[in-house]
């Protein structure tokens, strides 16, 4: 029974009359009064409040009181909790009120308008039932005359009560202009004390205080605690709804900026959500992410039909395609990785146990800077293709970047995204595509990088290939490093004079030399042949090519180190046979010689040549070039009637040039030595040709076949046939080793040739060679030139 608390905050009920003390006075307080316990309620004199009834007790108490001197005595009970009261529940004072009006409600129950009178104390409760009646005194208020202390209490009451109304939102103002019109010192006190929003505890304490100057004084404390606790409330109350107004705000002003930027017909609010998704989800580096957010912010604020909106907008979608962090997991199995090196590749030793011992390092230590290889060697001879098998064996992914013809340094490096049309470099292009931080890359056909006036490529390499830059790659495009440590670069090269010396510094360079006739039947058998099976339609025809055909093809139709000519050949071969096929429905069981020479025509090498040349003066060198090796004629003739003149033709560069002075330097200081009369010299003009004059020639590694040539001219005597030779020639008759022997020692067997001369120093070289491609080649080493002579003239 009784309102709640909350709704006890100054009700706008204007006293009849501030006295409360002026009941009529034709109406006495009897001694004895009904009671009407209230559960959360303490009534003040002069105080008028409505209260719903709903006790059937106090309904009763209520009624009679209505229907007699309408006098009822208000008390609280000591605690709210309790529905129904006992005599001890009840507190000793309360206040005598007036029943100003009864309403009965339509549920039921009754609300009364009381106004407080005087306050009264229980002498003793003469009845509890069919309510609480109680033998009463009326507690006399003291009064205060001129107390200027007391004045300036209520005064301050007034003034603490009034700020309370301001800062309270839920209080009526006229709250504020009721307090401003209460004269009566008393009743003051008693309306502020009725609607302070404190515990019924400390009401009642006021309402127990005999002394008005003391109750004046509690009452003044407690409404100093109300004013701090109202500040801090609106305080609160204000900050929240300033951070509320400002999201309302902000949303308001968001909304009408989505719908202008409609209006104007350019709305990338899906493409910068669909971006700010992909990042969330994106592994990267601090200070991309952060590059990102900036780049993003602006795109936001950018209209899409502005120019720079492309420029920016593609620059994030770079960022976002680039895997930054995201690596492939290698595979340490070896046996595996070897077994796809073997299947993929005949022989290639040396750069299998290379790639093995990487994975080692890798497995054994979890991390390393990637090596820089570089594949140096012949064309055809699948130094592309190595890499392909490399990637397979660690199960990395495979990107090629062919660098061949480059001539502008930002295909490497990229180009401001300022420019029209710019882009990032080929390295990042390949890494964007590849979707992975550490694949193997081939970078193709590197010594063919060329320079020009819009930079040097080459150069800008330097830093791809460096282990210890490649970390902190810069593109000018991106704008920012990129991490290339964990990328396997493989370079391939056919000539490494034409790369750049700093370039070639960084490389770990692994030559790969041609191959021999066994090793191109097998690599024709295990892997062109079938390749151009099904090429050509004939996967499930069954016929043979053997060896020795094979043999004859690559001997007598090809002169190279690679297989390239004889996958085209065979490929001849396969037309041939699927047109045979197509028009019998059947094929021979086996390819015969004679089928091959009707297919391919007559052989284009012929090893006859080297018998039909065999005369005085021609003498057999073995050159390096680089397709491979080759088999080079140095012819000599002398004319009568000449005044010692030396003529050199056949397109020779100056060291093959020095190399034939050299020899007749030698061949004359040394004639007697030979059986040559020293007049023969200024009487003979020497001329010294090198056939297939088109073709350019150089290098020091002609120097004793010249020097061979020279003295068989002199001599008359013949060079032995079927003999080959190479190594540099010294004014001391010294012969000294040169490079490319596994080439020149190839050639030399592919051409049919049966001995070769050369340096003592390069029998290292012949050592690395499988003894099995060479079998049936003779050796021959020598220090001097007198060797040379006694070994090749008849």
């Amino acid at each position: 029974m009784g309102i709640p608390e909350d709704e006890m905050e100054f009700m706008p009920i204007i006293p009849l009359n501030e006295d409360g003390n002026e009941i009529n006075d034709d109406q006495a307080i009897p001694e004895t009064l009904p009671l009407l316990p209230l559960r959360n309620t303490v009534l003040f004199p002069g105080v008028v409040i409505p209260i719903t009834v709903g006790r059937d007790k106090s309904i009763k108490a209520v009624t009679d009181s209505y229907k007699a001197d309408k006098l009822i005595g208000v008390v609280s009970q000591k605690d709210s909790l309790i529905e129904e009261p006992t005599v001890s529940d009840l507190v000793d004072i309360g206040t005598i009120a007036k029943i100003i009006k009864l309403i009965k409600m339509p549920d039921g129950g009754t609300t009364v308008i009381i106004q407080g009178k005087k306050r009264f104390k229980i002498d003793e409760i003469v009845a509890d039932d069919p309510y609480f009646k109680a033998k009463i005194t009326v507690l006399i208020e003291e009064e205060l005359k001129n107390d200027n202390d007391f004045n300036a209490m209520v005064s301050s009451i007034k003034e603490l009560a009034g700020q309370i109304i301001q800062l309270s939102p839920n209080l009526p103002s006229e709250a504020a202009i009721i307090l401003k019109n209460i004269e009566n010192p008393s009743f003051l006190i008693h309306f502020v004390s009725s609607n302070l929003n404190g515990t019924i505890a400390e009401k009642q304490k006021l309402l127990e205080i005999h002394n008005i100057k003391a109750r004046a004084e509690i009452l003044m404390n407690l409404l100093q605690t109300e004013l701090q606790y109202a500040e801090l409330k609106n305080k609160v109350t204000n900050k929240t709804r300033a951070e509320l107004d400002k999201q309302q705000k902000d949303y308001f002003l968001q909304q009408q900026l989505k719908a202008i930027k409609e209006e104007l017909g350019g709305d990338n609010f899906a493409e910068v959500k669909e971006m700010q998704k992909k990042a969330e989800a994106k592994k990267w580096p601090p200070t991309a992410k952060e590059m990102f957010q900036k780049g993003l912010e602006k795109l936001e604020r950018m209209h899409p039909s502005t120019p720079d909106y492309s420029v920016v907008y593609n620059h994030l979608d770079l960022m976002l395609d680039l895997p930054w962090e995201d690596y492939t997991q290698d595979q340490y199995d070896f046996k595996k990785a070897k077994k796809i090196l073997d299947h993929d590749h005949y022989g290639m030793e040396k750069i299998k146990q290379r790639i093995l011992e990487y994975l080692a390092v890798l497995k054994l230590k979890g991390d390393m800077k990637s090596p820089i290889l570089c594949f140096v060697g012949p064309p055809g001879i699948g130094k592309t293709s190595l890499g392909k098998s490399i990637a397979n064996a660690i199960n990395r992914k495979y990107v090629r970047v062919s660098l061949g013809g480059l001539h502008d340094e930002s295909e490497i490096r990229g180009h401001r995204k300022t420019y029209i049309g710019a882009m990032p470099g080929r390295i990042l292009q390949s890494i964007r595509k590849i979707k992975s931080s550490n694949p193997v890359m081939i970078l193709d056909e590197i010594d063919k990088v060329g320079t020009d006036f819009r930079g040097d490529p080459s150069s800008a390499l330097l830093e791809v290939l460096d282990p210890e830059q490649n970390n902190n790659f810069y593109d000018n495009y991106l704008e920012m490093e990129y991490d290339l440590s964990k990328v396997l670069f493989i370079a391939t090269a056919n000539n490494l004079q034409n790369i750049q010396p700093a370039l070639r510094d960084r490389l770990e360079i692994i030559d790969l030399n041609g191959y021999a006739i066994e090793e191109k039947i097998q690599i024709a058998k295990r892997h062109l042949i079938p390749k151009q099976k099904e090429a050509h339609g004939l996967k499930n025809v069954s016929f043979k090519i053997s060896d020795t055909v094979l043999e004859k093809i690559i001997s007598e139709f090809t002169r190279e180190s690679g297989v390239r000519e004889l996958d085209r050949l065979l490929a001849s071969i396969m037309r041939n046979l699927a047109k045979t096929f197509a028009e019998k429905g059947m094929l021979k069981p086996t390819i015969s010689l004679g089928d091959v020479e009707k297919i391919l025509g007559k052989s284009k090498y012929n090893n006859e040549m080297y018998k039909t040349a065999n005369m005085a003066g021609v003498a057999v060198g073995l050159a390096w070039t680089y397709v491979g090796g080759d088999i080079l004629f140095i012819e000599t003739t002398t004319s009568e009637n000449g005044k010692g003149e030396l003529k050199l033709t056949g397109n020779l560069g100056n060291v093959m040039k020095e190399s034939a002075s050299t020899a007749m330097t030698y061949l004359q200081a040394n004639a007697k030595k030979y059986g040559i009369s020293p007049d023969v010299f200024n009487k003979k003009n020497v001329h010294v040709h090198v056939p297939e004059g088109a073709v350019p020639k150089d290098g020091p590694s002609a120097g004793i076949t010249m020097m061979t040539a020279l003295a068989s001219s002199f001599t008359g005597r013949k060079v032995k046939p079927y003999l080959a030779m190479t190594g540099e020639i010294t004014l001391r008759g010294q012969v000294l080793p040169v490079g490319g022997i596994k080439e020149k020692v190839l050639a030399a067997k592919r051409a049919g040739l049966k001995e070769i001369i050369m340096s003592a120093q390069n029998e290292k070289d012949v050592n690395e060679i499988n003894p099995h491609f060479i079998k049936g080649l003779k050796m021959n080493y020598v220090k001097t030139m007198q060797q040379v002579l006694d070994l090749a003239l008849l």
